[in-house]
């Protein structure tokens, strides 16, 4: 399972030419699942994300959590993050789930985010095209990958 994550001032996502989903500070987080995840990469990645320090303390430095600077999350369901570039110039992506074992892993990663968090977390549509707009923070882009947790 892989995470982009973003600290932005404000993050949204549009489908279908309407406002869907909308925050201001916090992270815009892309999420990649891949055929091999499970409820254990859910889980470790929601902590992850939810723990992670990256906002700025009252010296400059980054100490503070979401939660401690009462951030929200949105989350988009991303499968170009499994892309393979191995070969060729048109990208593979074999290694991303299909929606019957994606479906409900991204349903529970909102679950957990909304556990570890502490209140609900917005989202974009599993599969919709979607269109969306950020500023990032920084910037600060963070990847994680719960396949490679050094």
């Amino acid at each position: 399972m892989r995470a982009v994550i973003q600290r932005v001032l404000k993050a949204s996502v549009t489908i279908e030419q309407q406002l869907h989903a909308e925050i201001k500070t916090g992270f815009l987080v892309f999420l990649g699942i891949e055929n091999e995840d499970n409820e254990d990469d859910v889980k470790w990645l929601s902590a992850k994300i939810t723990q992670m320090r990256i906002f700025n303390d009252e010296n400059g430095l980054m100490n503070l959590s979401l939660k401690e600077v009462e951030g929200d999350i949105l989350l988009v369901s991303q499968f170009t993050l499994h892309a393979s570039t191995k070969k060729g110039n048109r990208p593979s992506f074999i290694q991303a789930a299909k929606p019957a074992i994606a479906i409900p892993l991204y349903e529970k990663m909102i679950a957990h985010l909304q556990a570890d968090l502490g209140k609900p977390i917005f989202t974009g549509i599993f599969g919709a095209d979607m269109k969306i707009e950020l500023i990032n923070d920084g910037p600060i882009t963070i990847t994680i990958d719960s396949k490679n947790k050094q």
